[in-house]
């Protein structure tokens, strides 16, 4: 199945004043947005979590942590209560939209992380609800400059703090989900909580017990436009995002605002695919990781870069049995970028998301003795 004649497509990542529609009715970090079946909360922020880079970046931004929305999606007939503790054996999912860090929402009903959690309820059966803090999203010009990174990392960080230090989960019980944006969000918070486990300055939460990315973007710089045949030329006739340049030029420029766009070539938070020859990546402590990418997306070169390096260290396979590798990839040879979060992308949705609920389900079965 393809995406680019769809009658429904709209580019996620065009600038604002591209797409129809008033902006201002799109859900967003100022407030919780009512609904039907709507699970509100507001999400402090994690300020006391906060040093060493992120610090340092967020002061070149002006960015500090803000008091933000979070929206719980429960699986039909769930007697869990909303926010209530973790019941035994329960498997969380923190979902973080994408939409290139200047579009959509977390609220269940608009964008990528309602349809992905949806898709996650119905397939996997030790997970019977998400969590999806509505992050900051970013603008540049000819708009108004407003959060830039690291503005998103840090409300991803006080969501998961939430999910930790509020509600009660065991890190080891979340998984950190993420799609297009979304996913190089989920690889910046995982790498924080990596990086900075042994900060004498603050106590952070362990990292979570597994990451699971759908089409993430892991390059942000302009090398992945390098190769002459390289997957943005061949696919950008079956994707739906459109010639790579176009695609990108807005959202870069309102993410990477005041560190300007030469961060993306050396700041392996932001790109941590890039192909320049003195980039380095530290995946050693990294959780088990599930990586999912469509055969006909323009990003699935950088997708692949990024496995290829997370391999490279931490080994290929479900991450469960002692000397098993960690990382598990699954491409759909037909699927587009993000087709995971088109309900009527079918069956390639629903056989990934079988496949995704064999992953998440090896880490519950116990190991060969």
């Amino acid at each position: 199945m393809t995406l680019s004649s769809h009658p429904n497509n709209v580019s996620l990542l065009t600038p604002p004043s591209n797409r129809a529609g008033d902006i201002s009715q799109i859900p967003n970090n100022l407030a919780i947005t009512p609904g039907e079946g709507v699970n509100g909360v507001w999400v402090e922020p994690a300020d006391h979590l906060v040093t060493g880079k992120l610090k340092v970046w967020a002061d070149i931004s002006s960015v500090t942590p803000i008091r933000i929305p979070g929206y719980w999606i429960h699986r039909e007939g769930s007697p869990i209560a909303v926010g209530a503790g973790p019941i035994a054996g329960e498997k969380v999912v923190l979902i973080l939209h994408g939409g290139g860090y200047i579009r959509m929402s977390s609220h269940p009903n608009f964008g990528p992380g309602g349809a992905i959690s949806r898709g996650l309820l119905k397939h996997v059966e030790a997970v019977s609800r998400t969590f999806a803090p509505e992050y900051r999203l970013a603008s540049g010009e000819p708009f108004e400059q407003a959060n830039p990174f690291p503005a998103q990392l840090l409300d991803a960080l006080a969501g998961y703090n939430y999910l930790v230090n509020t509600v009660g989960f065991d890190p080891q019980d979340i998984i950190v989900e993420g799609d297009s944006a979304g996913g190089n969000l989920a690889h910046a918070l995982t790498q924080y909580l990596v990086d900075y486990q042994d900060a004498e300055d603050i106590k952070l939460p362990k990292p979570p017990g597994a990451l699971l990315l759908i089409c993430p973007w892991v390059d942000l710089s302009d090398n992945m436009y390098s190769a002459e045949h390289g997957s943005h030329v061949t696919n950008s006739v079956s994707d739906f995002i459109g010639p790579p340049e176009a695609m990108t030029a807005y959202a870069k420029r309102a993410f990477l605002g005041p560190h300007g766009p030469s961060v993306a070539e050396n700041n392996h938070y932001i790109s941590p695919a890039c192909l320049l020859p003195s980039f380095n990546v530290d995946f050693k402590h990294f959780p088990r990781t599930f990586i999912n990418a469509g055969g006909a997306e323009i990003l699935l070169d950088s997708i692949k870069v990024y496995r290829d390096r997370m391999v490279k260290e931490l080994g290929e396979g479900d991450g469960v049995k002692e000397g098993d590798g960690k990382v598990c990839y699954h491409e759909m040879p037909d699927g587009t970028h993000d087709y995971i979060a088109l309900e009527w992308f079918e069956p390639e949705r629903t056989t990934s998301f079988k496949e995704i609920s064999r992953w998440v389900s090896a880490a519950l079965s116990p190991s060969d003795p």
